[in-house]
């Protein structure tokens, strides 16, 4: 716990202006979508700007690829909130049910599988299953998140948590922190809009 404790204060000490920058308004961004509100779009587009610059400068291009898609996934989702569904109606807080998430589930698993073992066999990554699966179905929960189906929440706190083992294994605390606050606005978020959804 010590070591973690003092990984997470030079990590703070250590941390550039720009990735503070980022980190505040990712968690802007996830406060603002928790209230529906469409400024989180900007939020997002910004601060995923910054991280997708700092991981290419940091050599981390897959990170860096992975942000370029947030990127786009913002202004998406911008125009989705904006615009709404089929004929400028609103767009609202809808739900999936068990039996299509389980189809999305088992679908995103074995694309996870694929990807994990060619991540596997040909790389050297860490975590090469694991790493994969957050990343496939991060990818598709953002879409899900710009959509606002309700259980896209359900499947961050899954995809957050994974993320905080990965990146204690790898001595990445500050991040670790900020993927746990990230959890507990998921848990949070999914609540908000389940009585967001129950409104007339």
């Amino acid at each position: 716990m010590s070591e973690f404790l003092s990984g997470v204060y030079e990590a703070l000490i250590n941390t550039s202006p720009w990735e503070r920058v980022a980190v505040a308004l990712s968690v802007a961004y996830l406060f603002l979508a928790m209230r529906q509100s469409l400024w989180c779009w900007p939020a997002a587009f910004v601060s995923t700007l910054i991280f997708a610059i700092l991981f290419f400068d940091a050599a981390l291009l897959m990170d860096s690829v992975l942000n370029g898609y947030y990127l786009v996934m913002a202004v998406y989702g911008w125009y989705a909130w904006k615009h709404g569904n089929v004929g400028n109606e609103a767009l609202h807080v809808s739900v999936w049910g068990v039996a299509k998430n389980l189809k999305v589930i088992a679908l995103l698993g074995g694309v996870s599988l694929g990807f994990g073992y060619m991540m596997d066999t040909y790389t050297h990554a860490d975590f090469a299953y694991l790493d994969s699966a957050t990343t496939v179905f991060a990818v598709f929960t953002t879409y899900m998140l710009a959509q606002k189906i309700l259980e896209n929440w359900l499947y961050w706190v899954v995809i957050d948590a994974a993320s905080i083992y990965i990146y204690i294994e790898k001595a990445f605390y500050l991040t670790a922190v900020l993927f746990c606050l990230y959890t507990v606005l998921a848990v949070l978020g999914f609540f908000q809009w389940k009585n967001d959804a129950k409104r007339p």
